[in-house]
């Protein structure tokens, strides 16, 4: 297990309230549409990450966490296990507090540098599941 309980509650309600979610486009078809509306429902900020760059559940989007202009706080990767180690070291880049890979997006090395980089990191794990359960 990569995120024990303690931090999938620390990531979703202490660490911000600013996430990017990366591979998050309008395709209502893919889950990363539907796991950014259930984030909104729960107050958190969804910035849209896609090479497209578009404005998804009202938020404006960007080609890359580079573009974001602004601080954030959790990045949920919603891409392929071979492209998610990448993306980790750009929210390491970015400043980001957290980063969060999806259901069955896993790669040990890059969980690894995300630590020792001083970020908490949660692998196969939806935080659309994981934030009702924290009542």
């Amino acid at each position: 297990m990569y995120g024990d309980e303690a931090t999938v509650r620390k990531i979703l309600t202490e660490l911000g309230d600013t996430w990017a979610v990366v591979g998050l486009s309008n395709n209502r078809q893919r889950a990363a549409y539907g796991v950014a509306e259930v984030l909104q429902h729960f107050g958190k900020r969804v910035v849209p990450v896609h090479p497209k760059a578009e404005t998804v559940h009202g938020e404006r989007g960007y080609a890359s966490l580079a573009d974001i202009p602004f601080d954030v706080d959790v990045v949920d990767v919603f891409v392929n296990s071979e492209l998610a180690g990448p993306v980790a070291d750009e929210a390491v880049a970015k400043g980001a507090r957290a980063v969060w890979f999806q259901l069955g997006v896993v790669d040990e090395e890059a969980y690894g540098r995300t630590r020792a980089a001083g970020l908490e990191m949660v692998m196969d794990r939806c935080p659309a599941i994981e934030i009702p359960r924290l009542g």
